[in-house]
């Protein structure tokens, strides 16, 4: 029965799979139990379900990848910095946000019942290499519709797994078959893998339906939409920039440098068209749609009301936490200080949320009436001010948090208290469909493509546009008809995607592939330190003084004096003034040039990254799993 338990049970991961080696290689009479299991849909699509809950580890997803892999970027960055070198240099976490990150970090360089963040998904592809070798061989795909749909599902996870790992590790070792002998290999040129998983879900969204038909009625289950999604996520990648090996350097300790491949199979004038089909044809017969409230999207997804696939739905997919795991809110939503009316009594004193937030200077890159800047950045967090109750409190013009992420919105499902929460996060949403079909279309390869050139980008970019400035729609309108030219569309989607995505954790995989992690990052220090100083753009600054307003409205605070048109007292006595710990009326906002102390030091602001983060694009694997490969993997990028 052994080959039916290792379909039902937790494999090793990869950098420890002498584990799994017995499991698979014995012989018995257990092909008439893979036979079984492959050829009945509930007993394979148990198997499916275990692709993913191989990462549900408390290193993985929950705990090491998903607060980190994002970080940082020109948006995003980690809160509660020290401007103290040694104690920088000591702390584990903060070598990860400010790549610095080594083989040896303690909080990733883990193993045992902590599995690394990296060795979780060697599990998970093993088992879709499992589920794909018996689904062809004993599903019957070409005349059983569902098991072509979980044959489509197995493609589409395996394709999901590679690319989490290329685009935190780069170049890793490829497997597309179960492992037989090699249990060690080294790593494998992330082109090869690229051009066989985008095969993969060329073929995968054959075999699956559109959301909400067939077994993709719910969001947690992949839909030809997704596939088709994903195929574009990965076409844009493949052909954009990277720090790469030189070729054939792969796993040699290559430095690399940073280049697009030179694999003609991988370059924009093949990929973009088929990209920008894919896209196309998502926006034109998935039924899907853009949810018309951008609050009520986060406000849905945060009282998991999102899970439903289908007409008018906007989550292609999100990852499928259960309804009591996953550590998304914990790590990234606005802060609670424990035990409140919204956190349960197992949180005892122990804060939740806040570790990581916008860069103090984002907020401000929203017109005021885009709707999505108060969803996404707030400068609240929630403190106690009667007994176990809490309200809303300013946090202080350095520490800003995602909006998008609130415990205080998770009706239905109440946060406990524990460690995990539950929250699904998207990992992706039609707004990223309308906004990579855009950049397509103003690719030279498409301009005669069906849905290319740059009148089709304006339109694609206005759908999103519109929903964001909802109620003054005109004005998304008037800044799409001045976008004259590709180069002009290509700057307006940078930003695009920035304003829309927000810690999604989106953000440096796009600047890397457009060649602008550094660039960016360097603009961000220069404005917050034009923040620190009120200069630049925050010269206006100084015709209020640094003094602000605000107002709590239930679970939301209001801020008056950010903005050039506000600065002077409002008239409304609604407003309270800031004040001190004292009670006496104090700038929010100090400036470096007048007697306060500033806001940031300087140290304060280079953290935004320790070591050029153009040296620095991937993490090493880690050192437990170099030691334990049998002298295959070598790590690349100068570590």
């Amino acid at each position: 029965m052994k080959t039916l338990i290792k379909y039902m049970f937790v494999l090793s991961g990869a950098g420890a799979l002498t584990a799994c080696a017995d499991l698979l290689e014995t012989e018995t009479k257990s092909s008439f139990d893979t036979e079984t299991v492959f050829s009945n849909y509930e007993l394979a699509e148990g198997c499916n379900f275990g692709i993913t809950q191989a990462l549900l580890e408390k290193a993985n997803h929950r705990g090491r990848y998903h607060p980190y892999v994002g970080l940082n970027s020109d948006i995003e960055w980690a809160n509660n910095w020290s401007n103290d070198t040694e104690k920088v240099n000591n702390d584990n976490r903060q070598a990860i946000y400010g790549y610095n990150l080594l083989p040896t970090n303690g909080e990733m360089n883990t193993s045992g019942s902590s599995a690394d963040a990296y060795s979780p998904y060697y599990t998970a592809i093993e088992r879709a290499n499992l589920n794909i070798k018996n689904l062809r061989q004993y599903g019957d795909v070409a005349n059983n519709p569902d098991m072509a749909y979980l044959l489509g599902e197995a493609l589409t996870l395996r394709a999901v797994m590679y690319y989490d790992l290329i685009r935190a590790w780069g170049d890793v070792p490829f497997r597309t078959e179960p492992i037989s002998d090699d249990i060690y290999i080294p790593k494998t040129s992330r082109d090869v893998i690229f051009k066989q998983i985008l095969g993969d879900l060329q073929e995968a969204w054959d075999y699956l339906p559109w959301p909400g038909q067939g077994h993709a009625t719910t969001t947690d289950r992949v839909s030809r939409a997704f596939a088709k999604g994903l195929y574009a996520r990965l076409a844009l990648m493949a052909s954009g920039y990277a720090l790469r090996p030189a070729d054939g350097a792969v796993g040699t300790g290559d430095p690399g440098s940073i280049r697009l491949s030179s694999d003609p199979e991988l370059q924009k004038e093949v990929l973009y068209p088929k990209a920008l089909a894919a896209c196309v044809d998502v926006i034109r017969n998935s039924g899907m749609s853009l949810y018309p409230n951008y609050e009520q999207l986060w406000r849905d997804l945060n009282n998991f009301d999102r899970t439903s696939a289908g007409t008018g739905r906007e989550v292609l997919w999100i990852f499928p936490y259960g309804n009591n795991r996953g550590r998304w809110n914990y790590s990234f939503a606005i802060p609670h200080p424990g035990t409140d009316q919204y956190l349960g009594a197992s949180a005892g004193t122990s804060s939740r949320g806040g570790n990581v937030g916008p860069v103090p200077t984002f907020w401000f890159e929203y017109e005021k009436q885009d709707t999505r800047r108060d969803v996404s950045c707030v400068n609240f967090e929630w403190e106690y001010v009667s007994g176990s109750t809490a309200a809303p409190q300013l946090a202080g013009i350095d520490q800003w948090f995602f909006g998008k992420y609130r415990y205080e919105w998770m009706e239905n499902y109440p946060y406990s208290g524990g460690n995990d929460d539950g929250f699904k996060p998207p990992y992706m949403r039609l707004s990223d469909v309308y906004l990579m079909a855009a950049e397509c279309a103003i690719h030279e390869s498409c301009s005669d493509v069906d849905g290319g050139g740059l009148n089709n980008a304006k339109n694609y970019l206005l759908e999103v546009r519109k929903r964001a400035y909802a109620g003054n729609e005109q004005m998304a309108q008037v800044y799409v008809n001045a976008i004259g030219s590709a180069d002009a569309m290509f700057e307006a989607l940078v930003k695009e995607r920035a304003l829309e995505f927000v810690g999604e954790m989106l953000r440096k995989t796009d600047l890397i592939r457009w060649n602008l992690l550094k660039t960016k990052m360097d603009e961000t220090k220069q404005k917050i330190s034009d923040l620190n100083n009120w200069s630049g753009d925050f010269s206006y600054l100084s015709q209020g003084d640094g003094y602000i307003y605000y107002k709590v409205d239930g679970t939301k605070l209001e801020m008056y004096g950010l903005l050039p048109d506000e600065q002077t007292a409002p008239t409304d006595n609604t407003w309270i003034p800031y004040t001190d710990s004292k009670g006496a009326v104090a700038r929010y906002m100090p400036c470096a040039s007048k007697t306060d102390s500033p806001k940031f030091t300087q140290a304060e602001i280079d953290r935004l990254y320790d070591r050029d983060p153009n040296t620095r694009q991937y993490w090493p694997i880690f050192q437990s799993v170099v030691d334990n490969s049998q002298g295959q993997i070598r790590n690349d990028y100068g570590y």
